[in-house]
């Protein structure tokens, strides 16, 4: 331990000033924390006996009164150290999978020693193990498994003691405990703490609902949904959710609870609305003051009775003002006009607060001293009730009758005023009007004819009806020649006191056209008129050879007007044949439309502009969400319908920004709909437009576009695995080319291309989507887009994307070769279990993913292609579709299958697990492929060990009812891997 004298007493000095670092935060629960022990820790060291250069060794101090205990080793001069430290059994609470290991520790600078740069080192190793009880001193190495090398941030010197901090994940955590051990491999090192904790979303209450503490997911369980209860006075339509993130963060609350009627929310409770105000239903609104005509009642009201004398109509909202009724209409006129009776009339003054004001008429007739309701003895136009004008014509009255008309005013709440107030007691003028007057029936026109005829005189008299009148009768003549040319039609009008009258002075041999009308007393029409047709007699002498002539002329003209008409036709339609298919294609808005190029959103100085000039605002009435079908980054993503008006309804995607959202976030939210709304093509998904400018509560910013069947193209590929044949995968692959090629050809570069970004619908047609990451080209076609930050899809990204933060079309198409791998792995996770780190030092040393069982050569060529370091050697998505539809077109050339090498492709080292211990049941090894669903197949069928898999052949998988073909094929060639104990997989091995 000479190496580290000095050291230790600096070490306590810093520890004194600045104490160790304890988060004491409500989201994290510590399961161990060597320096809140303050007593003897119980560790064990291994080995137990070393002579005189022992292992690792406890170090106690005394500070305040308290006792401190720290563990250094320090033998840097002695070759192959293996000095191990284990704590005590750390028993996990069961939800627990994931927790935290947070160091603080010194490592000396090995140049600091003399003699010992070559046998010194700078890190040390963490270990972990589980087990299901303290199995006390007994120590293995072999059970431990690595969890992380620890190198110091920072190397203490001679004179310059620096302490380091350090926090590792252990993850899938799934037995009652476990050990932490340290490995020292030849370092000078002094670990002053140790803490163990894992996170938890704390107990909260959001939007009313109360939710309990709940442990923080691992990396198989992103989000934990948690249920939760309403607070008292609240409801909700749908069990309230929310998820727990792997970070203690709630996010994205589901099924909103809200208040009952009568309360309102206040800071996360729910309380009676004040006296005086009232809530009529279960949201999220304030209770609001009683309207007016109301009753105010005390605290907890639902509704606002009305006040005396005043009603709602049934179809008020009982949250609305009280109304009282109409007063009567006022200045009833009555004037005859053309034989009808028309009343006329004001509104009423007051119409007790309403706007639903309607009419109706009531009619009684009087013979004498008896009088009677008119009944349907007379016709009104257009009716006599509901009348919404201040006018009715009335008509079919008899003459030399009384009639008395009454107008009365109504409202919706009319109706219920009658049936609260018996009609005794109703005061009738409140809402009527009456007039009376002495209806005079006008003359009518029964028939007209020739009394005498002569070649130049007509002498006509016509029957009249009534014959008896008050008045004295004027009548209306009119007549003309029938033949006269309407254009000069020449008319002549007599006015007569009787009903004959004598035409002299007519042309012979001619028909006239004759109409009579009677006149009312002040001019006016005011009686049914009649037309006839009368003609003169002819001369004797009349010439019968002009008269044939005239006749032959006459038909002459006729056919030469029916065959200009018909050239006029002919000469039309085919003006219109020649026309329609050029009229058609220059009116094509496809063929006129330029080619366009992609304009970034974020270039415009306000990006709600974006929105408005890239996207259809669509009204929030027009959608109705149906189910939740995920969980976006801003919020939840229903499956809906579109139903707008004079279009047919359509299912849709739904994409909501969840409450409690900033500015930026809107804005970020709603980009995605300005980049969407520029594309227009079958392979792209399609923007069907957004919801931006609604107050509402409960409807927020939402993005609409259209409904893709089958979701995610990775996860239904994997429920489907095996269904397809090699031709459907290229076809499905051939699509999402097609749309990157429009996407490149307007200068727009993806980013985020994978099998989860690329959605399927029931026709297996796919689209690409997910615009987040995207970013436009510059004007330069090899122009790259820079980003300072952020975060990069490693296992989809090309090696000049990752290592220079570059994207263009090239890196596009090297992502399109690791869809390609997924779409012809069936959706399986490229490059498996690698760790990020492990992905991006395999591609730098040339390594690629090996060929997909059955994956034709020819698409597994395109995928190496896609793949070539190089990026200006990679192919262009237009080479890209041209390839895949000469493939399609010679299925033949799909039958040629590339090599397969189980060992690398299902990444099973041997007989072992990911640990290299041999796998402990055949379920273990079955979830290890990804085939957990056949476990009951097995042990039915009495294949329970190891030993008996590895005798299994092809016949035998398919007896115990394994029948998909891409299952088949993944088990035998698992078994194959395990079969074969020189696997190459080591070189990959976590």
């Amino acid at each position: 331990m000479e190496f580290f004298t000095g050291v230790r007493p600096l070490l306590f000095s810093y520890v004194l000033i600045n104490g160790i670092l304890i988060t004491l935060q409500t989201k994290e629960e510590v399961l161990l924390d060597m320096r809140a022990t303050g007593g003897e820790l119980g560790w064990l060291t291994w080995p137990l006996d070393q002579g005189d250069k022992p292992g690792w060794e406890v170090i106690q101090r005394t500070l305040n009164g308290s006792q401190f205990y720290t563990f250094s080793v320090c033998n840097v001069g002695e070759r192959e150290q293996d000095n191990w430290l284990r704590t005590t059994f750390i028993q996990r609470r069961p939800s627990a999978s994931r927790v935290f290991v947070e160091l603080q520790f010194i490592v000396r600078d090995c140049n600091s020693f003399d003699g010992a740069s070559l046998t010194c080192k700078e890190t040390f190793n963490l270990f972990t193990s589980e087990s299901d009880a303290d199995v006390g001193t007994t120590f293995r190495k072999g059970q431990f498994k690595k969890v992380a090398t620890i190198a110091p941030d920072e190397i203490t010197s001679k004179n310059e003691l620096r302490i380091n901090t350090e926090t590792k994940v252990v993850e899938n955590l799934s037995r009652k405990g476990f050990y932490l051990a340290f490995q020292d491999i030849g370092a000078c090192i002094a670990l002053l703490s140790v803490r163990v904790y894992y996170k938890t979303c704390p107990a909260t209450v959001k939007s009313l609902a109360s939710f309990p503490e709940t442990v923080a997911g691992g990396e198989n369980q992103a989000l934990r949904e948690v249920s939760g209860v309403c607070v008292e006075n609240a409801i909700s339509e749908e069990l309230p959710r929310i998820y727990c993130t792997v970070d203690g963060e709630w996010v994205v609350p589901v099924g909103q609870c809200q208040c009952k009627p009568g309360y309102e929310e206040v800071e996360d409770e729910c309380q009676e609305c004040k006296a005086g105000s009232f809530k009529a239903e279960a949201s999220g609104d304030k209770c609001t003051p009683c309207p007016a005509n109301t009753q105010e009642l005390d605290s907890g009201a639902v509704v606002c009775p009305c006040m005396d004398g005043f009603y709602r109509a049934p179809n008020d909202p009982p949250t609305g003002p009280c109304s009282g009724l109409p007063s009567a209409p006022r200045d009833l006129v009555a004037t005859t006009s053309a034989g009808k009776l028309l009343l006329t009339w004001s509104p009423p003054e007051d119409t007790g607060g309403r706007t639903d004001i309607t009419y109706s008429i009531e009619c009684q007739r009087c013979e004498g001293m008896v009088c009677q309701s008119c009944g349907e003895k007379i016709r009104y136009e257009p009716a006599g009730v509901g009348l919404t004008d201040t006018k009715v014509s009335v008509s079919e009255l008899d003459a030399h009758l009384n009639y008395t008309f009454t107008v009365e005013a109504h409202s919706g709440v009319t109706v219920l005023t009658s049936q609260a107030v018996p009609p005794a007691n109703r005061p009738p003028s409140t809402s009527a009007l009456t007039t009376s007057l002495l209806y005079t029936d006008p003359p009518k026109i029964t028939a007209m004819r020739v009394m005498e005829r002569s070649s130049t005189s007509l002498s006509l008299f016509w029957d009249v009806k009534p014959r008896v009148h008050p008045r004295p009768i004027r009548y209306e003549l009119t007549y003309r020649k029938k033949d006269d040319n309407l254009d000069v039609t020449t008319y002549t009008v007599l006015i007569l006191e009787k009903n004959s009258v004598q035409i002299k002075d007519l042309v012979p041999g001619t028909a006239y056209l004759f109409r009579v009308q009677a006149l009312s007393s002040d001019g006016s029409p005011g009686g049914s008129s009649m037309e006839e047709q009368f003609e003169t007699s002819e001369h004797l002498t009349q010439n019968n050879t002009a008269v044939i002539f005239g006749v032959a002329a006459g038909g002459a003209a006729m056919l030469f007007i029916v065959i200009v008409v018909l050239f006029l036709r002919r000469r039309k339609r085919n003006s219109h044949t020649r026309q329609g298919p050029e009229d058609t294609y220059f009116s094509s808005s496809e063929q006129l439309k330029p080619l366009k190029t992609y304009v970034d959103p974020h270039t415009y100085e306000d990006p709600n502009t974006a929105v408005l000039k890239f996207a259809t605002e669509i009204h929030p009435s027009h959608i109705t969400k149906q189910k939740v079908i995920g969980a976006g980054e801003f919020g939840e993503v229903y499956r809906g319908i579109l139903k707008v008006p004079g279009r047919k309804e359509v299912a849709v995607a739904i994409k909501t920004l969840k409450p409690g959202y900033t500015e930026k976030q809107r804005q970020d939210f709603l980009s995605e709909a300005s980049i969407m709304g520029q594309f227009s093509h079958q392979n792209i998904i399609r923007l069907e437009g957004v919801v931006t400018k609604c107050k509402d509560f409960f409807k927020h910013a939402m993005i609409v576009t259209e409904y893709m069947e089958n979701g995610a193209l990775d996860r239904y590929l994997r429920d489907h695995d095996g269904e397809f044949a090699s031709f459907q995968l290229v076809g499905m692959l051939r699509g999402i080319a097609a749309g990157m090629k429009y996407l490149s050809d307007m200068s727009y570069v993806h980013r985020d291309l994978a099998a989860r970004n690329i959605l399927v619908n029931n026709t297996l047609e796919c689209k690409v989507s997910d615009f987040g990451l995207s970013r436009v080209l510059e004007d330069d076609p090899e122009g790259t887009y820079t980003t300072s930050g952020g975060k990069i899809p490693i296992r989809w990204t090309a090696p000049e994307a990752i290592a220079y933060r570059k994207f263009t079309s090239a890196s596009d198409v090297w992502s399109f070769g690791i869809v390609m791998w997924e779409v012809m792995a069936f959706g399986e996770r490229p490059y498996w279990d690698m760790s990020n780190h492990e992905v991006m030092k395999a591609i730098n040393e040339a390594f690629r993913l090996p060929a997909p069982m059955d994956c034709p050569s020819a698409v597994y060529q395109l995928m190496l292609q896609c793949w070539l370091q190089d990026r200006s050697k990679r192919p262009r998505f237009g080479d890209i579709v041209s390839l895949l539809d000469k493939l399609l077109r010679s299925p033949d050339s799909l039958k040629t299958i590339a090599d397969f090498d189980p060992r690398i492709s299902i990444r099973l080292p041997s007989t072992s697990g990911s640990d290299g211990s041999p796998f402990r049941s055949v379920s273990e090894w079955l979830e290890s492929i990804k085939m957990s669903q056949y476990s009951e197949n097995f042990a039915c069928a009495g294949v329970v060990t190891m030993d008996q898999v590895l005798q299994m052949k092809n016949e035998d998988i398919k007896n115990i009812g394994v029948r998909l073909p891409g299952h088949l094929k993944r088990i035998a060639y698992s078994i194959l891997g395990l079969k074969d104990q020189t696997s190459t997989l080591s070189v990959f091995a976590v």
